[in-house]
């Protein structure tokens, strides 16, 4: 368990253009900090679902001595802005955003942290940065056209017992047209859609070395196929992976809400291997 007095959380509305995004600042009580860590979260109901082991693991590392910036995504969360608005590009912009803030608050490395959706922004954040420390992606986005079929899904489950059946082709024929599509109660705007459609991880170039870490309730499972060609791709070109699989519920699509234990450990190890 982390202990409130080692460090402070400051609450607050990062400006965004005409907009706001909410974040969380904890920094150790007293001294420097080794490192900042920025976190960007997970898409849509999922960010909800992770929400407590964001928390968990934020409290942790700033016991341990680290910055963490918490941060909401335009239109998401408390942050201001509609999420039928929100798009990749603006997404991006404000991952820029608290990256440049957390910039000038602290001094010293800044090591970024995301979870699904979340990692694969901080993924591609990485590769236009000029410098980061390293990037810790919990059970990454590998594809995100796969992804958007998986999120679509939902809705033609959701349709499964009515008269009114779509399946994903129709929804995607929607989007392509520019009509937002209502799914699980989020609007997905065109915009948005096409964003997440382009994304392939193993096209982006990352600059630092990144900590792959991936939940399953299997002992001694590997990461995912998908994964591995990522991981394969980016040890190709140069990048330092370190992959491990942690046994864990997926905590960020349970019905209840649920801890992983062993990923809140192997994540400090990381950071203090990235930011010692």
């Amino acid at each position: 368990m982390s202990d409130p007095k080692q460090y402070t959380i400051e609450p607050f509305f990062l400006p965004f253009g005409q907009e706001s995004l909410f974040c969380l600042f904890l920094a150790p009580a007293a001294g420097n900090p080794r490192a900042a860590v920025l976190y960007l979260p997970p898409f849509a109901e999922e960010m909800h679902k992770s929400r407590r082991m964001a928390a968990l693991q934020a409290r942790q590392l700033a016991q341990a001595g680290y910055a963490v910036l918490q941060i909401d995504l335009l239109g998401c969360g408390d942050s201001t802005g509609d999420f039928e608005d929100a798009s990749w590009e603006n997404w991006l912009a404000c991952a820029r955003t608290a990256h440049d803030w957390l910039k000038q608050k602290t001094e010293g490395d800044i090591v970024l942290w995301g979870l699904r959706l979340g990692a694969t922004l901080a993924a591609q954040l990485s590769s236009l940065l000029p410098r980061i420390a390293g990037l810790v992606a919990w059970q990454p986005v590998a594809n995100g056209e796969s992804f958007l079929n998986q999120f679509l899904r939902i809705r033609v489950a959701s349709e499964m017992f009515a008269d009114r059946k779509t399946g994903t082709k129709e929804l995607r024929g929607q989007l392509n047209v520019g009509e937002a599509v209502e799914v699980g109660g989020y609007m997905l705007a065109p915009a948005l859609a096409s964003g997440i459609d382009k994304l392939r991880l193993a096209q982006l170039a990352i600059p630092a070395p990144v900590f792959w870490l991936e939940v399953s309730p299997t002992p001694g499972a590997q990461p995912s196929p998908a994964s591995l060609k990522v991981i394969d791709s980016w040890v190709a070109s140069g990048v330092q992976v370190s992959a491990q699989t942690i046994v864990g519920d997926s905590f960020w699509a349970t019905q209840e809400i649920t801890e992983c234990p062993g990923l809140l450990v192997e994540t400090l190890k990381a950071m203090q291997t990235l930011a010692p």
